[in-house]
């Protein structure tokens, strides 16, 4: 199964952004957006429930995934999440949208809760997998649990030009063992990861990733044109708009859940939990479609 629509682009001042579009045109908007390892095939089997209740869905590539591509060589191949959240809101204005809804997972769910906290006004509602997905740049600079950091093995790797070499080299092998390893329940086929692994021969992708991880951990620094919205993230503004989080209890990234997230939704707001993995989309469709059906219903 893949999309049968024809690939589309669209021109933002950074990036020439290449998207699928499902629903009838005048439907409500929504942006799916995927995290790495992943790509827009995650949402497969979600964006026809959702153009079936009549949303217009639009699903990118993310900077350094599949045909989306710089506009210019001398543009940072910046990770960071003010550039994943500006992306988003670039898009709606490259698409003449005042208002969207933005769902997303991993940095999807980080660039869609990016552009809610710092654009409530372009946003009409939120569905997060997992909770308030802001990263906290200060926090992420110190250790965490041994069990943790056990998890988070392939961010400590990617800080090094060792790491380089190894996602530039064996960026399929090391794309599925993290695929396998963040849910352990999903059995997927050879053909699904394939479908996705092929983005990930993006001339970015490398670059993209690792500075994402490294200018969380502190090791690089960020793009100093984003840096004014880096500080306020860095003060941890609350999401003022309808929002739903997920989790999905077998995923070892978020052992303990994000329940505990709700102090920083001022909005109508649910937390849910299910029985899968990371890749929440992949694993459990339907209750992600549900999850952004629900909070249009509210928004």
């Amino acid at each position: 199964m893949a999309f049968s629509q024809h690939l589309k682009t669209i021109r933002t001042d950074v990036l020439e952004i290449a998207y699928f579009e499902i629903g009838p045109a005048d439907g409500w908007p929504v942006v799916l957006s995927h995290g790495f390892p992943y790509d827009v095939n995650a949402y497969l089997d979600v964006s026809p429930i959702l153009a079936a209740r009549g949303a217009r869905v639009i699903v990118p590539y993310l900077r350094g995934f599949g045909p989306t591509r710089f506009l210019s060589a001398k543009t940072m191949r910046s990770g960071q999440q003010a550039a994943l959240g500006k992306d988003l809101i670039s898009l709606l204005d490259a698409l003449a949208l005042p208002r969207a809804l933005l769902a997303g997972f991993d940095w999807g769910g980080l660039a869609s809760c990016v552009a809610a906290a710092l654009w409530p006004q372009r946003v009409d509602g939120l569905v997060s997998y997992a909770g308030y997905d802001v990263i906290d740049v200060n926090r992420q600079r110190h250790s965490v649990a041994p069990s943790l950091e056990h998890a988070m093995w392939y961010q400590h790797l990617f800080q090094s030009e060792r790491g380089r070499e190894c996602l530039e080299h064996n960026r399929r092998e090391l794309c599925r063992m993290l695929w396998e390893q963040w849910s352990p329940q999903w059995e997927f086929d050879d053909a699904t990861f394939d479908r996705s692994a092929a983005s990930f021969e993006n001339p970015d992708f490398v670059d993209v990733v690792l500075h994402s991880y490294r200018f969380a951990l502190g090791t690089e620094s960020g793009d100093p044109e984003l840096q004014d919205l880096e500080d306020i993230l860095a003060t941890r503004p609350q999401i003022v708009i309808p929002a739903i989080t997920l989790d999905g209890t077998q995923d070892p990234l978020k052992p303990d859940g994000t329940a505990d997230h709700s102090v920083m939704f001022t909005g109508p707001y649910r937390h849910k939990a299910f029985d899968c993995g990371h890749a929440f989309p992949f694993e459990a469709p339907e209750a992600f479609a549900d999850a952004i059906l629900a909070v249009h219903e509210i928004a």
